[in-house]
């Protein structure tokens, strides 16, 4: 196709006029030349603004070819002021822009002469323009962005999954291609039924697991519920998140999933305490009616922490709980303890012990709140730790002011340690027996005592300076043995049972300690409840976890939550598979757990505990006061009246146990202490069941538990 000649005439014209533009205003400022530029100039403005009024088509053309004459006075004028040539020959480059923009605009000249150029070719017939499509329901034509538009062209091609349309995709900032799309019903009024991750994935091309379906709230201006839906399409997050997770993803994906260590929870936060070398994982239940059930080794799989118990702990608070994953295992640390520390405060407590996490751990020496004594239990195997608590106690008891009594079925060294800091101690059953009947003769006695200030008796107060008989506790370790001998276990046990009933209002607090919570045992189910709803029951390792959920059994909301404390606690070091392949043997590095308990505070709150530690290698009268608190000298008196005072090791006096043997012969009498008999100063029932009571009417299970004792005895 040949240059028209008005093109050709238009480029020479812009090419001869600009070096006059450079040169004319430098050699010959006042030429005429300068002045016809300027009118032109001014002719190009005038023709602006008539192209502007105008109400015919083609303004924007006339304006545009008006521009070339407004420029060229433009250029005249700034070469006219400028300092010869200008800076860096700017007059010479404005003229070449100019001829150069000149030469751009030349196909609008065309256009804007078109009705004077003749045709070069007769026009090619149109064809008839064929009538614009409907616009398709799946894309209708509401001014989508691209991504939009994009997502609903792979929507429709995979069939419009459930019959849902994309109102819109929402790119995820920073991210490749993760998204966020919201569908609704192709049917208004219509809910979203059958829609899948796996039919979301696949017009999309990832895996089903990088799909997240959300139901849509209502918003105003927008519409929601059962017929939208959203749908969160991420799998740059879900790539990242399977190889670096934060600590909130890999909670939730490997600890509160349905299949993890504690389902349906999440994490508040963690924290680390370089100081006390821990690691704490705060969780709560994202549902609030829901209860922890927490799988520690799971959690410590999930968390990738070794699954070692004596390093990783678990606190349950209602719905909240807390992990504690520490570096070295908390519960070998020894905690002293001192008088500060057993000391009692104006309510009676004091610091008994510390938790895993060093928190201090309080029992009680009376109950503030309910105006009375305290009763206490202490339970767990041998060597677990039940002496080393006694000592505390009593010293916290003695500095409180308050009378012990220790009695025990067999004589030992740390005993008859602690013999000497109390009023009254012994090592068998005879003087276990024996002490029982002295205190349940004092509520007797204390019930008729009047107090100073009115001249009547009243029901103990503890604190209250007053009161004229300081609290007595009464311990007796091994009851179970002790309830099992074969001439005082009744007697213990029925007078212990009733200690527990009606020693309280007189300010005695009986302590048993023993092995077993089974009633079979010596612990009678009353005895056990009075126990555990008036002391904090202290249970160290009992061998077994039945053996504790027994013991615990009635003071917390859930016995399975109380934590089994193991013989030692053994760090976890390398591969047990590897070390049995190559026939190494298993690393001692096992920790002792003697001291570690389980209290059960007020609200049923089951805690771990490593108990303070006394030790009996030195002298325990730092913990203890100067002097030795007794019964006053009237309590003294009446039971000398009773003659249930004095030496409790002396040889049972003549119809004390049982009744004084008659005529029968030796015979009789052995059988009549084997069988019983109620002597004086309240005993057992042992003599209401020997002789002819063997073929009286059995009516209860301890009538039957006696026809069977009776039948081994005999």
């Amino acid at each position: 196709m040949s240059t028209p000649r008005s093109v050709a005439l238009e480029r020479l014209a812009y090419t001869l006029a600009a070096p006059a533009l450079a040169v004319a205003p430098n050699i010959a400022p006042d030429s005429p030349f300068n002045t016809v530029v300027q009118l032109a100039g001014f002719a190009g403005i005038g023709g602006w603004f008539l192209a502007a009024r105008s109400e015919e088509t083609g303004a924007g053309r006339k304006i545009l070819r008006w521009t070339p004459l407004v420029l060229a006075a433009a250029i005249d004028v700034t070469v006219k002021h400028t300092p010869g040539w200008g800076p860096w020959w700017l007059d010479g480059l404005l003229a070449a822009g100019w001829a150069t923009a000149g030469c751009v605009v030349l196909p609008f000249s065309r256009h804007a002469r078109h009705h004077h150029r003749p045709a070069l070719a007769a026009p090619a017939p149109q064809p008839r323009p064929a009538p614009a499509p409907e616009p398709s329901p799946a894309r209708p034509d509401d001014g989508a962005d691209q991504l939009t538009r994009e997502a609903r062209m792979l929507w429709e091609g995979a069939g419009m999954p459930a019959r849902t349309h994309i109102v819109t995709a929402t790119r995820h900032p920073g991210m490749q291609h993760d998204m966020t799309i919201l569908l609704r019903a192709s049917e208004t009024g219509r809910p979203i039924t059958g829609l899948s991750e796996a039919a979301v994935a696949a017009p999309f091309g990832v895996h089903s697991s990088d799909v997240v379906l959300a139901d849509v709230a209502i918003q105003p201006g927008r519409q929601g519920g059962p017929g939208w839906l959203e749908a969160r399409i991420t799998p740059d997050a879900n790539a990242r998140r399977r190889t670096k997770p934060t600590p909130q993803e890999r909670w939730t994906d490997k600890v509160g999933s349905p299949r993890g260590g504690a389902p349906g929870s999440e994490l508040i936060h963690k924290t680390r305490n370089d100081e006390r070398g821990v690691t704490f994982y705060r969780a709560k239940m994202a549902d609030s009616t829901d209860t922890p059930r927490i799988d520690l080794a799971k959690v410590c799989r999930g968390l990738n922490l070794p699954e070692d118990d004596s390093c990783v702990f678990v606190l349950i608070d209602g719905t909240e709980f807390l992990i504690s994953a520490f570096d070295k295992p908390p519960l070998s640390a020894i905690f002293p303890a001192t008088r500060d520390l057993l000391t009692p405060d104006t309510k009676g407590m004091y610091v008994c012990g510390f938790t895993i996490t060093g928190q201090p751990v309080k029992s009680m020496v009376y109950q503030h709140d309910k105006n009375a004594a305290a009763h206490g239990l202490i339970l767990g195997v041998s060597r677990s730790g039940k002496t080393q608590f006694f000592a505390i106690n009593m010293a916290a008891q003695s500095l409180d002011g308050q009378v012990v009594w220790l009695s025990t079925v067999r004589k030992d060294e740390k005993t008859s340690t602690l013999g000497q800091y109390i009023d009254r101690q012994g090592s068998n059953a005879l003087w276990m027996a024996r002490s029982l009947r002295a205190a349940k003769a004092l509520c007797e006695i204390r019930a008729e005592m009047p107090w100073p200030h009115d001249g009547k008796p009243h029901d103990y107060k503890p604190g209250d300076s007053r009161c004229p008989y300081r609290q007595l506790n009464v311990y007796a370790d091994e009851f179970m043995t002790a309830a099992q001998d074969a001439l005082f276990g009744e007697d213990i046990q029925t007078n212990g049972d009733d200690l527990t009933v009606t020693g309280l209002k007189y300010g005695i607090g009986f302590n048993p300690a023993g092995q077993s919570p089974f009633a079979h045992n010596g612990f009678s189910t009353e005895m056990k409840d009075n126990l555990r709803q008036n002391s904090r029951p202290v249970i160290f390792n009992m061998g077994s976890p039945g053996a504790t959920r027994k013991a615990a059994e009635g003071t917390m909301e859930s016995a399975y939550d109380v934590p089994t404390i193991p013989a030692r606690y053994s760090r976890q070091e390398g591969s047990a598979i590897e070390r049995a392949m190559k026939g190494e043997a298993d690393p001692e590095n096992g920790v002792s757990t003697g001291g570690v308990a389980v209290i059960v505070l007020d609200n049923g709150r089951a805690v771990l505990m490593r108990s303070l530690y006394a030790d009996f290698d030195t002298d325990l009268s730092s913990l203890f006061p100067d002097e030795v608190n007794r019964l006053t000298d009237y309590e003294i008196s009446e039971l000398e009246k009773r003659g249930l005072w004095g030496n409790w090791n002396r040889e049972p006096d003549p119809g004390e146990f049982w009744p004084e043997p008659d005529e029968d012969g030796d015979d009789d009498d052995r059988s009549r202490r084997r069988g019983g008999g109620g002597g004086k100063g309240g005993g057992g029932k042992r003599g209401a069941k020997s002789g002819s009571g063997r073929s009286e009417q059995i009516t209860s299970p301890r009538q039957a538990l006696e026809a069977i004792k009776s039948l081994n005895n005999a």
